[in-house]
């Protein structure tokens, strides 16, 4: 059994669907399914275009219009190429970036899958690994508890050019990483 420490951290609760922001992909606002039934989380993406920088994997995407923010294209370093489950149980591989995830006043850096979600209700799954071990709580009966993304980055920045792509980076702000 696992040593579990008491935090000084309070504990958020959230919905099972909230509005988040990703504000290193140049999204202020977009809607969220919270998926504790899902291991790992998954963006809609299309076009999706590996290529190199500076030595380094990288990936060019492009953001249909998404929940509440207008289409954008981004780019971003290339965390992983995975085999992932999709949600007819197949295995897919899939490119695996990483970003900061801004809900509510917290933020934290994920990893996320880019899929062709066309089809689904929601442009972003996050799933259980993007919440664990920063004190999140999932009420599964109510929904936008956090409010709007907050901070530098979130929603009250809305006035960024679509179109340019804005490469993720970690940023340091009020963070919950380890």
């Amino acid at each position: 059994m696992k040593d579990t420490k008491p935090s000084s951290r309070p504990v958020t609760v959230i919905g099972w669907r909230e509005k988040i922001a990703l504000p290193d992909l140049g999204l202020p606002l977009i809607h969220a399914k919270i998926d504790t039934g899902a291991r790992t989380s998954a963006l809609h993406a299309t076009r999706i275009r590996p290529f190199e920088r500076d030595g380094e994997s990288w990936v060019r995407f492009h953001i249909p219009h998404a929940g509440l923010t207008r289409a954008a294209d981004c780019e971003a370093r290339l965390v992983d190429r995975r085999e992932i489950r999709n949600t007819s149980g197949i295995g897919e591989e899939r490119h695996v970036i990483a970003t900061a995830l801004l809900i509510g006043g917290r933020r934290w850096t994920i990893e996320i899958s880019l899929a062709d979600r066309a089809g689904m209700a929601m442009p972003l799954i996050l799933g259980r690994t993007a919440i664990r071990r920063h004190r999140v709580l999932v009420d599964a009966g109510r929904s936008f508890l956090a409010g709007p993304p907050a901070g530098r980055g979130g929603a009250e920045k809305t006035k960024r050019a679509a179109g340019k792509p804005r490469a993720a980076k970690t940023q340091t702000m009020e963070r919950d990483d380890e």
